[in-house]
């Protein structure tokens, strides 16, 4: 089945198509925040590399997040107009789960905290255990510290409870607190890689979500994992309770 995903949850946007003949194409932008204006032309761009036309996919492959607000937003509306303009599903899978199975992807075995910077002092991330075949399966199994919103000294704290147990940390949130995470014993900041979630990675899990049997869903249904409220909503409720 020909398929694409999109890649909207960090400061890289991120586009990957991939042919029923196997072929992929990839393309990811880093650092300059135009998640708009990039998106659209990549895809169209990746989907000629490949000789494929709109019409020719079967689905479409989303970050849902969480991550930041505006490419959430995004590409979540990409991938669902795309989707109801073709009458194809939708496959979803969140910015953790991406970085999770990257790094199993490039051959880790053991637990894996992923990071997504959250902006505010905050970051999103969970620790799952990740095998070298984890792309192959629905999820990554084995949860240590369950995905939420935190603060890098609650994070760190999270972390010291796992008592020193050896784990990767991969993603924006890793990086940006590198120095901290770093004071965790047991704890490794890969910090030359795996920065953002792979839009190729999530065409893997797709492929293999569909294999298990997933039914993609209607576009209609698919809504961003934000996990938090949007930075407008919570400077309105303070002005009001001034």
């Amino acid at each position: 089945m020909a398929m694409v995903a999109l890649e909207t949850a960090t400061e890289t946007v991120g586009v990957a198509v991939r042919s029923p003949a196997g072929l992929d194409a990839e393309f990811a932008l880093t650092g300059r925040r135009r998640h708009v204006e990039t998106l659209t032309p990549a895809l169209a761009h990746l989907l000629g590399q490949v000789e494929l036309a709109p019409t020719d996919l079967g689905v479409v492959a989303v970050d849902v997040g969480p991550g930041l607000f505006t490419g959430l937003r995004v590409g979540v509306a990409a991938a669902k107009g795309l989707a109801q303009s073709l009458g194809i599903g939708v496959v979803c899978a969140t910015s953790l789960e991406i970085l999770t199975a990257a790094a199993a992807a490039a051959g880790h075995d053991g637990p894996v905290l992923a990071c997504v910077d959250a902006r505010r002092g905050e970051v999103f991330a969970s620790v799952h255990g990740a095998r070298r075949d984890a792309v192959s399966h629905h999820s990554v199994s084995d949860a240590r510290i369950g995905a939420a919103l935190f603060t890098p000294a609650a994070l760190v704290a999270a972390l010291r409870r796992l008592g020193g147990t050896e784990v990767l940390a991969v993603g924006d949130g890793a990086v940006r607190y590198a120095d901290t995470l770093a004071t965790v014993s047991g704890v490794d900041v890969l910090t030359s890689a795996l920065t953002f979630p792979p839009p190729r990675v999530l065409l893997d899990l797709t492929a293999a979500r569909l294999d298990e049997g997933e039914t993609p869903f209607a576009p209609a249904s698919v809504v961003p994992l934000y996990m938090r409220e949007a930075d407008a909503t919570s400077n309105f409720e303070r002005a009001a309770r001034n």
